[in-house]
């Protein structure tokens, strides 16, 4: 028999040796490599042979393989980081707040080491979140506003109270911005932006390691329009203009673009470009209403990580391929 074969022969069995220790025994690659007196770096390629000849053959058994093949077609599709798909109990607005709530509560806790700023703005999606979170203790970590109140002090939406329990819960430090998150002129804006308090509130938001947004659209049912935030004559306005959503009060169009508004100056808050400078942007949205607004953000590259529903999530895969945005065009 030619020597090669026999060499062959004995490369495969020691392959296979080498694999069931690491795979089924559980020891690491230093423990294989003691055992059967070759270095560690010998081991790691070994295990990469088996793979690439089939000995070892990884198979992933996904929780729910429908849930699981859609976000990684939208990963993929969107280039986002990561993509989390829940079912919702009905396709209200409260219930698929509450669906989402405990899936983004686990995707923000699983990244944190106790000592990352989190900077939050506010909303429903965000309420459930919060409401959903297990208590830690991480005495470093600092939870941060980053746009200022946008509803009555007592209301449970309100941006600072968010931070406030999400800080409490999480064992963490509040870091509260002093100030409405909309104001009636760009010269009282101006003058709060330039409180020594209020800037570097803004800038330990900026330099955030991870942030959490909700998506809101112009119309009188969005957030903005039921808290009375802006009047139905100013979500008008922003909907000739082309507006489909908003971060933090800061509104885009369906290139996901900033809309040029004059309530740009009014805003006490981070600005869309910002919020997309931060490291990791964790986006919490679903719902008909919103869809509009959540595409545009992925095409813009708003966020990095979605939280949503099956239905917004079916349909972001659906009309991918119809969605036109020339400043991406030939990339």
């Amino acid at each position: 028999m030619n020597k090669n074969v026999f060499v062959d022969q004995f490369t495969r069995r020691l392959l296979y040796k080498i694999a069931q220790a690491y795979y089924e025994d559980g020891l690491t690659q230093e423990q294989v490599a003691r055992r059967l007196g070759i270095s560690r770096i010998k081991v790691s390629r070994y295990l990469r042979q088996a793979r690439e000849l089939k000995i070892v053959q990884i198979t992933l058994l996904p929780f729910d393989k429908r849930h699981a093949d859609l976000e990684r077609q939208i990963e993929q599709l969107y280039d986002l980081d990561e993509v989390i798909v829940v079912s919702a109990p009905d396709t209200s607005r409260s219930g698929i707040a509450q669906a989402l709530g405990p899936a983004a509560a686990d995707c923000l806790l699983r990244g944190l080491g106790g000592e990352e700023t989190v900077a939050l703005t506010w909303g429903g999606t965000l309420l459930a979140l919060v409401n959903a979170l297990s208590p830690a203790n991480y005495p470093k970590l600092r939870v941060v506003q980053c746009i200022g109140g946008l509803s009555r002090p007592d209301a449970e939406i309100n941006g600072a109270d968010l931070v406030r329990r999400m800080a409490q819960i999480l064992g963490g430090k509040p870091l509260l911005l002093p100030a409405p998150g909309m104001v009636e002129s760009a010269a009282v804006c101006g003058a709060l932006l330039a409180d020594a308090q209020i800037a570097d509130t803004l800038r330990q938001a900026l330099d955030a390691d991870v942030a959490v947004v909700g998506i809101g659209t112009p119309f009188e049912h969005g957030t903005a329009g039921q808290h009375g935030i802006l009047t139905p004559q100013e979500l008008e306005r922003l909907r000739r203009k082309g507006a489909v959503g908003e971060i933090g009060l800061r509104f885009f169009g369906e290139s996901g673009d900033p809309i040029e508004d004059e309530i740009n100056g009014r805003v006490v808050g981070l600005g869309l470009k910002e919020y997309a400078s931060i490291r990791r942007v964790i986006c919490v949205a679903g719902g008909e209403e919103k869809f509009s607004a959540i595409q545009a953000a992925l095409h813009a590259r708003l966020v990095h990580v979605l939280v949503t529903d099956e239905h917004t999530a079916a349909k972001l895969l659906e009309t991918h391929f119809l969605y036109q945005q020339p400043s991406h065009e030939g990339k």
